[in-house]
């Protein structure tokens, strides 16, 4: 008897550390959000440079998560990143409001930083947020850096005129 119960608490402790795993991978890949059936207003932003961008990446304004990341399409026609937000309804933004790509520290993951405007009048459902600041790609500020030096020291390629 006493092998049976200590085999079922084993088994029982196994089968915790598996499900406490698959939370922490799920939660560790962004999978996982606690905001579950939570009510959103969908908003639309068109960004030159999505730089890394992911779905379900956070939406966050004054270090506050307001929102996730939908989806990120390529716009046929303008060749321009255009990325859907899912903001928290209990979040209403001024409709002058301002989006940018940024990072959490030097290489972390990027996210959308909302900068709330002044109008009068919100962000509706299916509204658009027109003034936005795309990512910055650490590679191309790297090559500019490299080749204005290199320009400065007479070694850069002539430009093809």
């Amino acid at each position: 008897m006493e092998q049976k119960k200590t085999d079922f608490l084993v088994g029982l402790f196994v089968i915790l550390g598996v499900v406490a795993l698959l939370f922490m991978a799920l939660k560790a890949g962004n999978m996982l959000s606690l905001n579950i059936g939570q009510k959103t207003y969908e908003v639309t932003a068109v960004f030159a440079n999505a730089g890394g961008l992911k779905p379900r990446a956070a939406v966050s304004s004054a270090g506050v998560t307001v929102g996730r990341v939908k989806s990120i399409e390529l716009d046929p026609k303008t060749f321009q990143a255009v990325v859907t937000l899912d903001i928290y309804s209990q979040y209403q933004f001024p409709a002058d409001s301002q989006a940018r790509i940024l990072t959490a520290g030097l290489l972390g993951e990027k996210y959308i930083g909302l900068e709330a405007g002044s109008d009068d009048a919100n962000l509706k459902n299916g509204g658009r947020i027109e003034q936005t600041q795309s990512a910055i790609v650490l590679e191309n500020l790297v090559s500019q850096f490299l080749f204005n030096t290199a320009e400065k020291k007479g070694t850069a390629p002539e430009k093809a005129e």
